[in-house]
């Protein structure tokens, strides 16, 4: 009994032995077989070399209102988003001060034309007092002359020629005296004259300076911003109303400095405004910035945009984001569709079928987009075979059955 159980101990033990040192055999994993995925050959193709610039829309024509007087705000005639023509009354501002002026303005413009027909009148009255006294000096003086004869021969006596020496003088004095009169009257006209060209630009002036008082629309257009609110104080300078032509804008995109050569005015370009449902419209060059910005360098290109019946002018608006695309020439790439790439964190990679039909996962650098394909820089060589539909199904390795 001892024996039979000493020889099966070992038989155990000898089972156990073999069974340690025996290898363990692997079964290799099955590749998988993917079918029904489509396969494109990459292929370089010409595409058009562009520059994007990004930019802001502007009226062509805005206006910002202010008031020229200091004075409290009367009343406002209308609102943002109002439409407005031109001359058209918008603000009033407390017009007394100005008004005040004007009344003595005019006043002193009365009063020196009032001057001037006085001192036209005394001129007048002088002159016919002066003749008067010409004709008496010339009397005087004929009568003079015989009674120098008369003394000689001593016809009269001495104290007879000399009263009539006496009236002679006086009657040259009288003569005299007018045309002084007749002087000072003339300067006095001149000086109403001047008055009266200095009251009528005071008057003119504090017509104008009234007329600040009434703020007028400069430009046919929409009201963008209203910064006046009745009883408010009017400050010379200080933003009141901004008008803006709604039917004529411009994209004004910022183009860096070396690419400035390349644009030419009047050249056409496509434009995308992103707030539009339209988006994509035309514009022109119409304005180059003559100076470059040292600290962007860059330079502002302004672009006109078409405002013909299919341009969407109505819904644009003054600070709308837009891109301007600058066509510069064409150059050869790789594209290759956006669903083709698969992302990974922060790698990019695409499915690569070998002549052997097996898909293996190479990593790419991709480019600039041009509309559902995008441009592969480096990984990829032209002529090679990619998976562009169907990649969610492979895997590194898969073998590919059947393609479309």
């Amino acid at each position: 009994m001892l024996k039979k159980t000493l020889m099966i101990l070992i038989g155990i033990w000898a089972v156990g032995i073999h069974s340690c040192g025996k290898k363990e055999e692997t079964v290799p994993d099955k590749i998988p077989i993917v079918s029904g995925v489509k396969v494109e050959i990459s292929q370089a193709a010409s595409v058009e070399e562009s520059y994007e610039a990004v930019g802001t829309v502007r009226s062509k024509a805005t206006s910002v209102l202010s008031s020229r007087i200091m004075g409290n705000i009367l009343a406002v005639h209308v609102r943002e988003g109002d439409h407005v023509k031109l001359g058209q009354l918008l603000v009033e501002v407390d017009d007394r001060e100005g008004a005040a002026q004007l009344r003595k303005a005019q006043a002193a413009l009365r009063e020196a034309e009032e001057t001037l027909v006085g001192a036209e009148g005394d001129i007048k009255a002088t002159e016919a007092a002066k003749a008067a006294a010409e004709a008496n000096s010339n009397l005087a003086t004929s009568t003079f002359e015989r009674y120098k004869i008369l003394l000689e021969r001593r016809s009269v006596s001495p104290q007879e020629f000399e009263e009539m020496q006496a009236r002679y003088l006086a009657r040259k004095a009288e003569v005299n005296r007018a045309q002084e009169t007749l002087q000072s009257l003339a300067a006095r006209k001149e000086q109403a004259r001047a008055r009266i060209e200095q009251s009528k630009a005071e008057v003119a002036n504090a017509q104008i300076v009234l007329g600040y008082a009434r703020i007028m629309a400069p430009i046919s257009g929409i009201v963008i911003a209203k910064k006046a609110e009745v009883g408010d104080l009017a400050t010379p300078g200080v933003p009141l109303i901004t008008v803006e032509d709604p039917h004529h804008y411009r994209l004004e995109a910022s183009v860096e400095e070396s690419q400035l050569g390349r644009i030419r005015l009047g050249t056409t370009v496509p434009v995308h405004i992103d707030a539009l449902q339209e988006g994509e419209m035309s514009g022109q060059v119409v304005e180059i910035g003559p100076v470059a910005d040292p600290a962007s360098r860059s330079a502002i290109v302004k672009i006109e945009l078409s405002s013909g019946p299919k341009a969407p002018s109505l819904s644009l608006r003054s600070g709308l984001f837009g891109k301007a695309l600058f066509l510069s020439g064409q150059r050869r790439v790789i594209t290759v569709p956006h669903r083709a790439v698969i992302q990974r964190g922060q790698l990019l990679e695409v499915f690569v079928v070998d002549s052997t039909k097996t898909a293996h996962l190479r990593l790419v650098k991709t480019g600039k987009q041009y509309g559902e394909r995008v441009e592969i820089l480096s990984g990829l060589r032209e002529g090679e075979r990619i998976v562009v539909e169907g990649v969610e199904r492979l895997s590194d390795g898969s073998q590919i059955a059947r393609t479309e």
